[in-house]
Formats: C-alpha cells, sequence, structure tokens
C-alpha cells in the first residue's frame, strides 16, 4: 500500500503516507484553497436558494493557473481573436457557472485537509489514510486539480510529458515541484484505478 492507493472492501481506497506526504499534500491544498479564494456566505436573512443564482464573473481569471482550473467554455484557452458572438457566449457561461465550479473545487481541496487532519499516527511517523468511496472523488478532484495548478506553473504542456522537465538536475529549483507533480500523478492514477469497477 506504500505510496499508491489501494481498493478497500465495499468501496473507498487506502493509502500509507509518511509525515512528510502528509505535511507536503496538506500544504498543496491550503495553497490550492487560498488561490480559489474563500466562498461567498450568503448574507443573514438572505434566501439560501438565491445563492444558487447569484451571477458569476464573466471574464476569465487573469492568473494562467487560475484559468487552467476555470477555463472557457467555448473554443480554444487563449486564442489571439476569438469573435464576439463566442466571446459573450463563454462570458455567459462563465457568468452562471464559474461560482459552482469553485464551490466544488473548494470542497474537494477541504477534504482533503479535514480527512488528514483526522489521521491518526500508525506508528513511525506515519499514517493510513482510509477513504470513503465519496471522499475518494474529493480527494481525485482535488488531486487533478492540484496537478493541473502545478503543471501550469511549471508550464507543461500535453505535447511535453516526456520532456527535458523530468531530467532536471537536483540543482534545478523547479525539481521539488516536478517531483510533487509526478508524485501526485501517480497517487491520482491508483486513485482512479480503485474506483473502477
Amino acid at each position: 500500500m506504500a505510496g499508491h492507493f489501494e481498493a478497500l472492501p465495499g468501496g473507498g481506497a487506502a493509502v500509507a503516507l509518511d509525515e512528510v506526504e502528509i505535511s507536503i499534500l496538506r500544504s498543496l491544498a491550503v495553497q490550492l484553497l487560498e488561490l480559489i479564494g474563500p466562498g461567498e456566505e450568503p448574507a443573514k436573512g438572505e434566501d439560501p436558494l438565491a445563492a444558487l443564482f447569484t451571477e458569476g464573473p464573466s471574464e476569465p481569471p487573469a492568473d494562467p493557473a487560475l484559468a487552467r482550473l476555470f477555463p472557457d467554455a467555448y473554443g480554444e484557452p487563449g486564442s489571439e481573436d476569438p469573435d464576439e458572438e463566442l466571446r459573450e457566449h463563454c462570458a455567459e457561461f462563465r457568468r452562471y457557472t464559474e461560482n459552482d465550479l469553485r464551490t466544488r473545487k473548494r470542497d474537494d481541496a477541504l477534504a482533503v485537509v479535514r480527512s488528514l487532519d483526522a489521521l491518526t499516527a500508525a506508528g513511525e511517523g506515519g499514517a493510513v489514510l482510509k477513504l470513503t468511496a465519496q471522499d475518494s472523488l474529493h480527494w481525485l478532484g482535488a488531486l487533478n486539480d492540484l496537478r493541473l495548478t502545478i503543471g501550469t506553473r511549471l508550464e507543461v504542456a500535453d505535447e511535453d510529458e516526456s520532456g527535458e522537465l523530468y531530467r532536471l538536475p537536483d540543482a534545478d529549483p523547479r525539481k521539488p515541484m516536478v517531483m510533487a507533480y509526478l508524485w501526485l500523478g501517480a497517487l491520482q492514477e491508483t486513485l482512479v484505478e480503485t474506483l473502477m469497477p
């Protein structure tokens, strides 16, 4: 089980983590929460259903990592000159969906933090994290968001999956982030395998 998720009987998944891994995962999830930003709490006395119809932003985020987490719905991201009608469709879609998407991503990252905080040490500085099927889905979403964010910061391109970034010398300041990116990918892959029938 060390280093990868394994399926639990009856659904869910488990992984053995040492103190350093727990600390790294928690730190990355907290940083993701900070990047996504705080949620909007309904004002006292406000109808909770009204929050469902609150309009969100209409422009894509300026931060490339946020733009990757909240991409335009239509067309190619970053296309040089999208036509006006396409731009209007993207703005309208974003206005009615981004708040919900942010809430879901925030919930996923919070689930990671909470499950790591609830771990009981298994001796020798480690613990076994056991997730329910629902928690596994939150973890899968958060691992994906973390990889997208780190990949954007590292400027990893889809076509460069086996490129020079993976052969960086140890002295390169990007090396720890590349190692985290690869490790999160392995965790994500094994978690997906546990969820497959």
